[in-house]
């Protein structure tokens, strides 16, 4: 990159913020003719501003909104095709499938260590 005297670099800098301010001025008389309000202000570095934080009562109250809404959406579609519940696993099934689990887990662990070895 070649090295430009400081002097070279302020005009550069001067005459882009000119070229910033009037594109702002236009896009501000653009958006008042459209009649579009003016866009939450940004600072300088690009970030949004920095947001109110919420009081505890106050999302608690849109917690219980929340689930309010979703309640009444549930409860339209309860007459739409509703997922049908799981069926109970008697307690021997249960205890073959832990058996078969374990047994699974035992042979992985022999395969590991016979790996190692």
């Amino acid at each position: 990159m070649p090295k430009y005297d400081t002097s070279f670099l302020h005009a550069a800098l001067i005459g882009f913020q000119a070229e910033r301010a009037r594109i702002a001025t236009a896009i501000a008389e653009i958006e008042q003719k459209l009649g579009q309000r003016k866009p939450a202000a940004i600072s300088g570095d690009g970030a949004k501003p920095a947001r109110k934080p919420l009081s505890a009562a106050a999302r608690r109250r849109i917690a219980v909104a929340q689930r309010k809404r979703w309640q009444a959406f549930h409860a339209k579609q309860k007459g739409a095709t509703v997922k049908p519940a799981r069926k109970k696993v008697s307690p021997e099934v249960l205890k073959k499938r832990l058996a078969a689990l374990a047994k699974a887990r035992a042979a992985k662990a022999a395969k590991a260590a016979a790996a190692k070895a």
